[in-house]
């Protein structure tokens, strides 16, 4: 559950992907959100549930983990 103010929103949320950076491997190309979505540098998504999303945009700007 997060504990960030506001609350990150969930990984089923339109704006899924504003949710805080809680873990950042950029030597291996990707990092969780606080809401469980792995997301990769490339821009693709791996959701809590198992789905992948697709890449959908070139390029990510990532934010040191909180």
């Amino acid at each position: 559950m997060c504990q960030h103010q506001p609350e990150c929103p969930a990984a089923h949320a339109p704006d899924h992907d504003a949710a805080r950076l809680v873990a950042f491997h950029p030597e291996q190309g990707w990092g969780l959100l606080c809401n469980g979505i792995v997301i990769f540098e490339d821009g693709g998504e791996l959701l809590p549930d198992g789905r992948s999303v697709p890449v959908q945009r070139a390029g990510r700007s990532y934010a040191k983990a909180a």
